[in-house]
């Protein structure tokens, strides 16, 4: 198990635990890793400020820091995230080129892509790119760049500069928020200029995005809901703010 996933699971077994707490001897026999391992992973995911350590072991933290940690976002709206993602396997192509950005939920996409297409995969999302290399069937292309620990992705002028020198079929593309007055929004400039190049190498744009992010505004804004070809969404978004983004032209879909 690597790192990130290590730390994922670690995120989750805390949300099931009462109290959001757990020792390091749980976290160990749960994981079946050693001590020592836990509690590298646990020194990391408090940096990060997902959790805090307590005498043997540690507990999530109630603060929503300003950007979450892979680790942390990957537990938020778990099941719908699991529900959207296999409603975006349904739009990739039979063959082509797909560009797939970095995120939690785009990690989600990544484990529901279907084993019997013959597809080119672009990525900066690297413990997507992990999963995805087991995949005989599919090309796995990496992205340029400076690795951000906190999102395990490639963001940089690099990024974005060979990005530029591609023609993808699909790119899916993850948000921080979606407001029809902001358009997609996320926490970063690298960020926001790797989304940007994404969404303009590919002819067709879908944005997958749980309903706590729809109508909420990030830092940094790098598309229009009008370049987006379509939403996807969990059944617990607010209507209202999907008519709304509907009539911005995007086909807006519930899983």
């Amino acid at each position: 198990m690597y790192p990130p996933e290590r730390q994922r699971a670690i995120t989750d077994l805390l949300l099931q635990l009462e109290g959001r707490r757990a020792s390091v001897s749980q976290i160990s026999e749960r994981l079946g890793v050693t001590t020592e391992t836990v509690r590298r992973d646990l020194d990391v995911l408090e940096r990060r400020g997902v959790l805090r350590r307590i005498r043997g072991g540690a507990e999530l933290m109630d603060a929503t820091p300003f950007e979450q940690a892979l680790a942390a976002r990957h537990s938020e709206q778990y099941d719908d995230k699991r529900v959207i993602a296999r409603r975006v396997a349904a739009e990739l192509p039979e063959d082509g080129v797909v560009v797939l950005d970095s995120g939690s939920l785009t990690l989600f996409c990544a484990q529901a892509f279907p084993r019997d297409r013959s597809l080119v995969v672009v990525t900066n999302n690297l413990p997507a790119a992990q999963y995805l290399a087991e995949y005989d069937n599919l090309r796995i292309f990496t992205l340029p760049g400076m690795i951000r620990g906190i999102t395990s992705a490639a963001v940089d002028v690099w990024t974005s500069r060979r990005l530029s020198t591609l023609t993808a079929d699909l790119a899916i593309i993850g948000v921080n928020g979606l407001t029809v007055a902001h358009g997609l929004t996320t926490t970063n400039p690298e960020e926001a200029a790797t989304k940007r190049a994404m969404l303009l190498s590919a002819r067709r744009r879908v944005t997958p995005v749980i309903s706590g992010k729809i109508g909420r505004n990030s830092f940094c804004s790098f598309a229009t809901v009008s370049e987006v070809d379509q939403v996807i969404t969990d059944a617990a978004a607010d209507p209202e703010l999907l008519r709304g983004l509907a009539a911005a032209g995007p086909e807006v879909v519930l899983a």
